[in-house]
């Protein structure tokens, strides 16, 4: 472990220091089983060389994981065919005249381009290049516009679909399906958490968002004609999970093709995008692949030392301790993770630690999960590192200070600790939806 957080502090890409820490310990495990003399060293490196090559192909030859890739490729089909743009053109229009409406468009915006994307780092980059000049321009507060940005940008790794829930899910063994239909009650709870503290920063302090003109409603519902595919997209996709009426994997398939179709009917898109969207998704897929890879050389080596039946033996003794102090505790380990590591790397790091403790406990799964990206979305957003206020930071430039940034996102993650507590409070919010799946 220790090992592992060194190496990731040292900028090691995850992939590598994952493989290097589960390789090293691997050897000196199999050495010491194997009485800890030169000759059991060399046997310990061939094994574990003979596994690592094994494990290249078993760790992603997974059908769950051809999800990944589709809905990756829908992501950045919708950004190639400009969908992005309409979608927060038609918010800003909609929410004109609401107290702080463009960034409340923002927030809108975000949600609806993470339901296309599943990418927290995606959808800020992507709506913080349009967003963000747009409230500038109308003399919003910097820290403001940044903030309710980089916040809302951390809701693609909770509204369905989910990159990072479809690696819980199959780490965890649950069903891929019921966790994207449980993250979408907490996503809209968040939601409505951000536009709520943005209507009542305005209303107290009305200079933080002049307010923009009216837009005539001819205007308005013109703006929907550019959104429908999408939001018809969005809807196919959800209904089909929450219905059963198809996987998600096969979810992903019709997604990315819907798009595809979207895009070359309405002329958005030329052979030029749909190149350039199949090359950003390899490259995407290649990077998530890589760490699964070194994740599960990492669980293998956790698994011979006993580690994880330990961690098991020692949550059950625990069975009269409250669960909001386990999750106190836990919250406390994820925001301070979060403060130097991403999203991926903490949950590749943290799962084969903390699960058998969950499962110990006898906490449902699906609804820890969803506790869990909660943790990450803070994580996100959290100084000193807050990978999505880098994100905006490198969007604006030189327009905002890496200070405005982090004092404008401390609303929003007020707000996210309010939520995270009336989610591990009241867990029936985010079983509701799966349980009647």
């Amino acid at each position: 472990m220790a090992a592992m957080i060194i190496l990731l502090l040292l900028r090691i890409p995850i992939a590598v220091s994952l493989i290097c820490a589960g390789f090293g310990g691997l050897v000196l495990v199999l050495t010491a089983r194997g009485g800890g003399d030169l000759d059991a060293f060399g046997r310990a490196l061939s094994a574990a060389n003979h596994f690592l090559g094994d494990l290249a192909y078993s760790s992603v030859a997974e059908y769950t994981y051809t999800t990944i890739p589709m809905f990756l490729l829908m992501g950045y089909l919708a950004t190639e065919g400009g969908f992005t743009r309409d979608i927060y053109a038609a918010a800003r229009m909609w929410f004109a005249r609401v107290p702080g409406g463009l960034a409340v468009a923002s927030a809108v915006g975000c949600t609806l381009f993470s339901a296309i994307s599943g990418s927290s780092l995606a959808t800020a980059a992507a709506m913080g290049r349009m967003a963000i000049p747009e409230m500038l321009h109308w003399k919003y507060d910097k820290g403001l516009a940044s903030g309710i940005v980089a916040a809302s940008g951390t809701l693609g790794s909770l509204i369905p679909p989910s990159i990072l829930m479809i690696l819980y899910a199959v780490f965890t063994e649950q069903s891929v399906a019921k966790l994207f239909v449980a993250g979408v009650l907490p996503g809209m709870l968040s939601l409505g958490a951000y536009v709520l503290i943005v209507m009542i920063r305005v209303k107290i302090n009305p200079q933080l968002a002049p307010p923009v003109p009216a837009v005539p409603m001819r205007d308005k519902i013109g703006s929907l004609r550019g959104i429908w595919g999408m939001l018809a997209l969005i809807a196919l996709v959800v209904t089909g999970l929450y219905t059963g009426m198809f996987t998600p994997s096969e979810a992903g398939g019709i997604g990315a093709m819907v798009a595809l179709l979207l895009c070359l009917f309405s002329g958005r898109i030329k052979f030029k995008g749909v190149v350039i969207a199949g090359e950003e998704t390899l490259k995407t897929t290649s990077m998530l692949f890589a760490a699964v890879l070194g994740a599960y050389m990492v669980t293998t080596f956790s698994a011979l030392t006993g580690f994880a039946g330990e961690l098991t033996s020692w949550a059950s003794s625990f069975e009269n301790v409250p669960p909001i102090v386990i999750l106190a505790v836990l919250s406390v380990l994820y925001i301070v993770l979060g403060t130097f590591m991403g999203a991926i790397e903490i949950m590749l790091l943290t799962l084969p630690v903390v699960i058998p403790v969950i499962k110990g406990l006898g906490y449902d799964l699906i609804w820890f999960g969803i506790i869990m990206i909660k943790y990450l979305e803070i994580g996100l957003i959290t100084p000193p590192v807050g990978l999505n206020v880098f994100i905006i930071k490198a969007v604006t430039g030189d327009l905002i200070g890496m200070g405005q940034i982090f004092k404008g996102v401390a609303w929003f993650i007020l707000m996210d600790i309010v939520v995270l507590a009336i989610l591990i409070l009241w867990p029936d919010i985010t079983l509701w939806l799966p349980s009647l799946m």
